[in-house]
């Protein structure tokens, strides 16, 4: 008989992090991981959805370096937790993605909408989920000290996102949704 998915032991509200030490499934940590997790469906969507090798190259290493932080993540800080599997060249490597595709875009002047292309709009919601994960993981630290690297490569990789959506729709031909603030009468 194989491994089963389901342990029951969740059944109280409760989990297991590695290491042992049992939380509440609402614990700022697990919704921090969980998080993550999340993140990294989302990019798994938006991989399947591009066309470009290089882009669905980044987005699998991205997605090795955001499971490798979700183990951090969810490990008891107790219990000499894991080292995320993340260096500043990851860092740099966003950075140097960003540049590319900025200069091939025309300058940003205005607010731009989610929408128009269905992988750029995926682009936005993987930024939006990776800023509501950076923003977990920076309350966390508050409580718990996280690695600086996991919470710079949240920064960064929100960032990558929203070049990405940009970079996206301009390969596709598509004119960005400019935001035009309603004019009162």
């Amino acid at each position: 008989m194989g491994f089963k998915i389901y342990t029951k032991t969740g059944d109280d509200g409760g989990t297991a992090l590695f290491g042992g030490r049992r939380v509440s499934k609402s614990d700022l940590r697990v919704d921090a991981y969980g998080t993550v997790d999340e993140l990294n469906a989302f990019i798994g969507l938006l991989r399947d959805n591009v066309e470009d090798e290089l882009t669905k190259s980044v987005l699998k290493q991205i997605q090795d370096r955001l499971f490798t932080t979700g183990a951090h993540l969810a490990s008891d800080p107790e219990k000499q937790p894991p080292t995320p599997d993340l260096y500043p060249e990851d860092i740099a490597q966003l950075e140097t993605e960003m540049d590319r595709m900025d200069a091939t875009l025309p300058a940003l002047k205005h607010f731009i909408l989610p929408g128009g292309f269905l992988p750029a709009s995926q682009a936005h919601v993987c930024r939006t989920v990776c800023r509501r994960a950076e923003r977990l993981i920076v309350a966390l630290d508050h409580i718990e000290p996280v690695d600086p690297l996991v919470i710079q490569y949240c920064n960064r990789l929100s960032d990558y996102f929203f070049m990405l959506a940009r970079h996206l729709s301009h390969q596709a031909g598509i004119e960005e949704i400019i935001w035009n603030p309603r004019k009162k009468d």
